[in-house]
This record gives C-alpha cells, structure tokens and sequence, in this order.
C-alpha cells in the first residue's frame, strides 16, 4: 500500500486528529442553541455531537485547508456544518436501520422515540446551515457560495446512496453486484466522509483556486477503503466498537462480504440468504445470523473484503502523492498521509 509511514505521519496523525477534534467541539457546541421544549428538543441536538466520534470528516477539512493555505480560523465555520450535518444523517441513519447503539450508548430513538429524534435529526440539518452563513463574513460572498453549493451537492449524493442502501433492502435485492456496492458507497458515504471536507478545505485554502475534480478520485478511494473497514469491524470489532456487534447482518445490509458470498453460495443457500433478508429485523433468529456469520468466514469473504480495502487505500495513496505530492511538508500534509493507512489499520 505504498511507502512505508514515517515517523512523522506516525506522530503527526493522532495529535492532528486529537487537536482539531477538540478545536471542533468547541467550536460546535457555540451553535447549539437553548430554548424551549427543553424536555423534547434542545437537549436531543447535542446528544449526539457530545457523544464524541472520531471528528475524521472535520480533521480532514481543516487539514486540506491548511495544506493548501488557509489559517485554521478560515475552515473551521466549515467542519463544524460538516459534522453538524454527519450528526443529522446518522440519527436518521439508526431510525431506518433501527439501530439499537451509537457510540457506545443506545441511540436516539431507543431513548426518547422515533418521532422525538427524527426532529432532532430534521433541526440538525438545520442548524448546520448556521456556520456555513457565518462564512461570508471571513471568506467572502464569492466562496461562501461555493461551499454551499458543495454542500448542497454532497446532500444529495448522501440521499441517493441512502435511497439505494435503503431500497435493496424493501425490495429484498440480494443480488447486489460489487459495482452496485461502491456506487452506493461512493453517494452514501465518500462524498461526506471525504469528499466534501477535502473539496471544502482545498476550495478554502486555495481561495477557490484549486482543481477540485481528481479530489473526488482520492476521497472515493478513501471513504470506500473507511467504509469496508467499517463494515468488517460490525463483524470483527472488539470492545472499544462503538455499534451492535453484528448489526448489520441483523439488519441486512448489503454489505461487500455480503456480495461476495452471494456470488460464492450454492443455489440452496442463496435461497436461504434470501429468506433471511426478506425477513424484518426482529423476526431474523440468532440462528440464523450465526449461520450467515460463519458462511462469511467458510466463503473467504472478510478476506476478501479486506484486500479491497487495502486495494482502495493503495489508490488513495497513489491519488494523494499526485494532488499533495508537490506540496510543502507539513504536519497537515503528514495527517493526510497517515489517515490513508489509518483508515483500514483502525480496530474501532
């Protein structure tokens, strides 16, 4: 997957990620608003943010940012909506796939109803536009602009990719091609994941300057590398996982080692993996999950789900040196580099 990391990509990825989480936070927690209904609002909105997560969207913009140019104080209105926004979309997120845990904790809707938090997941939404109108005062009409219409797009790729995912699911598609996968990858999760904050951060640092297209061909790359490690994590994470272990075979995501061993079953057993989709959540058996859950292993599939990761980080990195290459060496140059090898090593 490249060259070896460095020390400095070694040192510099965890306290970028660390010092720019928490610069984040703080600036996040000025946009959460008090009011009332304090019992059925206000409190649902910070929920979420004040959980923690690992900040990687808006590290990166920040990063990308600096890389290119920007002082910290220019992008971070920017990571704020992002993470704002990754907040409204994962409340949404454990409603439809009625999702017992995030973050270690049960989720919104488990604690104060479905009604309750698909408001608090609607305000969210909301509220991310907050930072992004504070941006005309330090960058400008001309660029506060293009972020929005950034942003606007990057919704929308994330709503089609939703309604894909979401899709397969109602219909009991089970015959999901690996191309059907990364495309819905690609809208659902790379374009806020990593996409959008390097697209954001480099239109930011370069002052609008910056040619934006071959950052879609290194976000793909990355976010689908983040998002098959995050799948085999539900399959393979250890204590510090923050979701339901096996949850997404519970319920039945079509993930790329479900693909796989769709491709790899007898016919007998792709019928029983039907059957078992076409099911609702509640009425799938611990039986059965173990059965697909040791089918999974007997098939190769996380095997063979990890080499595409590592593939897709190995293109990440080729994309990297072509855009980043040429740039000076900076700490923020170093945490790009290390979250291309961090995305597939990390255990939670």
């Amino acid at each position: 997957m490249g060259a070896p990391a460095s020390n400095l990509d070694r040192d510099a990825f965890p306290d970028v990620l660390a010092r720019y989480g928490e610069l984040t936070r703080q600036a996040l927690r000025g946009y959460l608003p008090e009011g009332n209904p304090q019992d059925y609002l206000y409190p649902l909105l910070g929920d979420y943010p004040n959980r923690g997560g690992k900040m990687m969207r808006a590290s990166l913009c920040l990063a990308t940012a600096r890389v290119f140019g920007a002082e910290l104080e220019d992008a971070l209105a920017s990571a704020v909506a992002i993470e704002l926004l990754h907040n409204s979309f994962l409340i949404h997120d454990d409603i439809q796939d009625e999702s017992d845990e995030r973050r270690g904790l049960p989720t919104l809707h488990k604690v104060h109803g479905v009604p309750l938090a698909l408001n608090a997941g609607e305000s969210l939404s909301l509220l991310s536009l907050r930072p992004l109108r504070d941006n005309f005062q330090r960058l400008g009409s001309r660029l506060t602009l293009r972020i929005f219409e950034e942003t606007e797009r990057t919704a929308w790729e994330s709503a089609e990719g939703q309604a894909l995912e979401l899709g397969w699911r109602r219909d009991n598609v089970v015959n999901v091609t690996e191309a059907d996968y990364l495309l819905m990858v690609m809208k659902k999760t790379c374009w806020l994941a990593t996409i959008h904050p390097c697209r954001v951060g480099a239109l930011i640092g370069s002052a609008g300057a910056a040619e934006l297209d071959s950052l879609i061909r290194f976000g793909f790359f990355l976010g689908a590398a983040f998002q098959i490690q995050d799948d085999l994590l539900n399959l393979t994470g250890g204590a510090g996982y923050g979701k339901e272990q096996n949850g997404d075979l519970l319920e039945g995501k079509r993930t790329l080692m479900i693909c796989h061993a769709f491709e790899h079953l007898g016919p007998r057993e792709r019928r029983r993996l039907t059957t078992l989709f076409g099911k609702r959540r509640a009425e799938r058996s611990a039986p059965e999950v173990a059965w697909l859950r040791s089918s999974l292993d007997e098939l190769g599939s996380l095997t063979y789900a990890q080499g595409v990761a590592r593939g897709l980080a190995g293109a990440a990195m080729h994309e990297f040196e072509a855009i980043f290459g040429e740039l000076p060496a900076s700490r923020d140059k170093a945490f790009i580099h290390g979250l291309v090898r961090w995305v597939i090593e990390r255990q939670a």
